[in-house]
C-alpha cells in the first residue's frame, strides 16, 4: 500500500515514504515504489517541492531523479537531513529527544534497521508510519513484541496490528500482555480472555486498570474452568 502511494494521509509523509521505498531491499516493493514515483505529475510535483516545509534533501532527490527545475522555496525549516544516503548506523543515539527530532524517513529507517533500544522508543512514535515500520522490522523478536503488547503508551493501532498477526498471537506472553493492557480495545481483550490460564484470569478479575467488561469476562471464564497452562 505504501509503495502504491495509498498509506500516508499527508502528501509530505507519502512522498518521504516513497523515497525510502525506492531503494527497498524487496524487489517488488522497490519496483512498485519507483513506478509510483514515475507516475507523479511533473507540474504538481514541482509546485509541491517549492513549499517551505519540504526538506531540502527531498527536493534534491526529486530534482536529481526527474531533472525538473524547482522554484525557490518561500523559506525553509532547516531540515536538510539526508533522506536516501544516511545509514541507521550513523545515528546510534537512543535518547528519545534525539530520535523524535529526526525527519520521519530517518525514524522509519531506524525503526526497520536500528537497534532494539531504538525500536522500543520508536514503537511509541506519534506518527503511525514509524510505529508500523517497527512492527515490519526483520530484526524484531517475539520478546520485543511481547514487551510492546504490555506497553500503556503505544497507540491502539499498534495493539490492533499485534493482535492481527497470527504468528505473534501464538505467544502466550503476547496474548496475556494484550489482555491486561488497558489501551487494548475491549473487543480484542474480551476475545483473548478465554485463552488465559487460571492464574492470569484471577489477576484480571481484580485489575482495576482494565475495562469492567473485560473483568466480567474473566470471571465468567474462571467459573467455566480455564486451562491450567497456556
Amino acid at each position: 500500500m505504501a509503495a502504491k502511494g495509498a498509506l500516508a494521509p499527508r502528501e509530505i509523509d507519502q512522498l518521504a515514504l516513497l523515497v525510502m521505498l525506492s531503494d527497498d531491499a524487496d524487489a517488488e516493493v522497490r519496483s512498485t515504489a519507483n513506478a509510483t514515483l514515475d507516475m507523479l505529475p511533473v507540474e504538481l510535483l514541482r509546485a509541491f517541492l517549492a513549499r517551505a516545509d519540504v526538506p531540502g534533501a527531498m527536493r534534491d532527490f526529486f530534482v536529481a531523479r526527474t531533472g525538473i527545475v524547482v522554484p525557490a522555496a518561500g523559506g525553509g525549516n532547516g531540515d536538510d537531513a539526508p533522506i536516501t544516503d544516511a545509514e541507521p548506523g550513523e545515528a546510534e543515539e537512543d535518547d528519545p529527544q534525539v530520535l523524535s527530532s529526526l525527519p520521519i524517513v530517518e525514524r522509519m529507517k531506524l525503526a526497520m534497521k536500528g537497534t532494539r533500544s531504538q525500536r522500543a522508543q520508536l514503537i511509541r512514535d506519534s506518527n503511525k508510519l514509524v510505529a508500523a515500520a517497527v512492527l515490519s522490522s526483520p530484526k524484531l523478536t517475539d520478546t520485543e513484541v511481547e514487551a510492546f503488547a504490555k506497553m500503556g503508551n503505544v497507540t491502539e493501532e499498534v495493539l490492533r496490528a499485534i493482535a492481527l498477526n497470527r504468528s505473534w498471537m501464538k505467544n502466550y506472553g503476547v496474548v496475556a500482555g494484550l489482555t491486561r493492557n488497558p489501551k487494548t480495545p475491549p473487543g480484542i481483550s474480551m476475545q483473548l480472555v478465554q485463552r488465559l490460564n487460571e492464574r492470569d484470569l484471577k489477576m484480571l478479575t481484580t485489575d482495576r486498570n482494565v475495562p469492567e467488561a473485560v473483568r466480567l469476562a474473566a470471571k465468567k471464564f474462571l467459573k467455566k474452568g480455564p486451562k491450567d497452562a497456556p
